[in-house]
């Protein structure tokens, strides 16, 4: 359902976030929700604001709506910088190791640029796939800042399903 001019989203309610679990037992999150869905429409240009209502506590939540060419060139460009890092992570990765490996005479160090890729390394392998997935699901719509009652809302994108063909043998 999602066509150029709308856009689908989920208001989550979030009604319990429960931690069990501690030093013996592995510690697991469990959140549970109502939801409510809507199809809001998108301006021609620019960006504007709508008014959501929470079907559980009919709280009143403002999102903010981008038109559909921001809203790919964003998602677009979140995906060329998690390439981008991907492409960082491999070179410094492959750095580190070729000058990690070395074996050096006395009294002589790495490099400045050895602790430089490491980090470099680190920040990337977090870096790539965040960027990659927040491109791939971004659709434009976003929760603007919300007072205290409001915080336990969300507003999620919702994909368009997909058609599953099942053939019989």
């Amino acid at each position: 359902m999602n066509t150029a001019g709308t856009a689908q989203v989920e208001v989550r309610h979030i009604l319990s976030d429960k931690v069990t679990g501690g030093v013996l037992k592995p510690r697991t999150r469990t959140i549970t929700w109502a939801a409510a869905r809507y199809v809001v429409k998108r301006p021609p240009s620019g960006k504007h604001t709508v008014d959501l209502t929470c079907t559980e506590c009919s709280a009143s939540l403002l999102a903010e709506v981008r038109d559909q060419s921001s809203t790919r060139t964003i998602a677009t460009v979140l995906r060329v910088i998690a390439a981008l890092s991907l492409v960082v992570f491999v070179a410094a990765l492959a750095y580190a190791f070729h000058e990690g490996g070395k074996t050096l005479p006395e009294g002589q160090s790495l490099p400045t640029l050895f602790p430089i890729s490491v980090v470099a390394v680190i920040v990337t392998f977090v870096a790539a796939p965040t960027l990659y997935l927040r491109g791939r699901y971004y659709n434009g719509v976003s929760m603007l800042d919300a007072p205290k009652p409001r915080r336990r809302h969300r507003i999620i994108p919702v994909r368009a399903a997909r058609r599953v063909v099942r053939t019989r043998r």
